[in-house]
């Protein structure tokens, strides 16, 4: 029987032969590891959503921080509860607010660790919103001087990354103008430029107690059905200053990953959400899916839709396994 047909399975026949020809890898360097510090001593309360995960008052980050460094995690993001909070959450940019003190105490014990500090309002205000509120209507531009203010304090602390997250029109410019005067014009802002109004972000919410306490954040995050409308933020962003541009979520998104590689020569960073990191852990737990097969494909997954990082809060058990390799 004269067939023409071209053999691919050539290049899949054994292990050595597929790593010859694989063409994206999942490294150590990529992994950003999220933490939530809270006020307090003693605390280590596991999220309940989120198995595994824990928010941790600054004497029990020891610790943590330990076992990221030994297993080759260089780089962490920050987000913080206070003990108290109002209208306009001056926690965030109180010098001696809880993440303020927890970049302190990292740079203080890790020096070499990146450290990444989410930049907004909504863990620190009453209300539950990103930025001021009149009524219920959230305010743009009075916003902007509450989240450049906690920029400048975050830097003035150490942090080696400014991670603005509230999606306020103009932040990014904002933040940069902010830290420039203040003299950090050489700290970077990894913008949350593409951030989606998304149902996964439910567990995130009872980690940081974030939850919003009238309405919800549609007028200020993208709608889920929008793929031109992140190019547009995306633009904004990058012409305003930004040095990363975040796509959040992960999975559901990673067309838009792909565009915003195409389109712009900054790095792109994606998160892999806590609901997406929930799922996971809910099937593995019940015995549905291999826990370590799935989260290394999908990770994978994320690098070649174009990420070149990923925030993810399976970066411990990641990293372990690729050490294993």
């Amino acid at each position: 029987m004269d067939l023409q047909f071209t053999r691919h399975r050539r290049l899949r026949q054994t292990a050595n032969m597929r790593a010859l020809v694989r063409e994206n890898f999942l490294r150590l360097e990529d992994l950003i590891y999220p933490l939530f510090v809270v006020e307090g001593s003693n605390i280590k309360n596991e999220v309940t959503s989120m198995p595994g995960v824990f928010q941790l008052s600054l004497d029990n980050l020891h610790e943590e921080m330990n076992e990221a460094v030994s297993l080759g995690i260089k780089s962490v993001l920050l987000f913080g509860i206070p003990a108290e909070k109002d209208e306009f959450g001056k926690e965030a940019y109180h010098d001696h607010g809880i993440v303020q003190e927890a970049i302190r105490y990292i740079k203080k014990n890790f020096p070499d660790i990146i450290v990444i500090a989410d930049t907004c309002l909504c863990e620190y205000t009453s209300h539950g919103h990103c930025g001021v509120i009149e009524g219920e209507k959230i305010l743009n531009d009075p916003s902007l001087d509450l989240l450049a203010k906690t920029a400048v304090s975050q830097a003035k602390a150490g942090a080696d990354i400014i991670a603005p997250s509230n999606m306020m029109d103009g932040f990014v410019a904002a933040i940069r103008h902010g830290l420039d005067e203040a003299g950090f014009e050489n700290v970077p802002i990894m913008s949350y430029a593409v951030k989606y109004a998304s149902s996964f972000y439910g567990p995130f919410r009872d980690a940081a107690d974030s939850t919003p306490q009238f309405g919800d954040r549609k007028t200020y995050q993208m709608d889920p059905a929008n793929r031109l409308e992140a190019l547009r933020e995306a633009e904004s962003d990058t012409l305003e200053g930004a040095d990363f541009l975040i796509v959040k979520p992960g999975m559901p998104y990673l067309d838009i990953v792909r565009d915003v590689k195409n389109n712009f020569n900054l790095p792109v960073v994606v998160y892999n959400v806590s609901g997406e990191y929930s799922m996971v852990k809910a099937a593995a737990q019940n015995g549905w899916i291999d826990e370590k097969n799935v989260v290394m494909e999908m990770l994978t997954g994320m690098k070649r839709a174009g990420a070149d990082l990923i925030i993810t809060y399976h970066a411990k058990d990641a990293a372990r396994w690729l050490r294993e390799q």
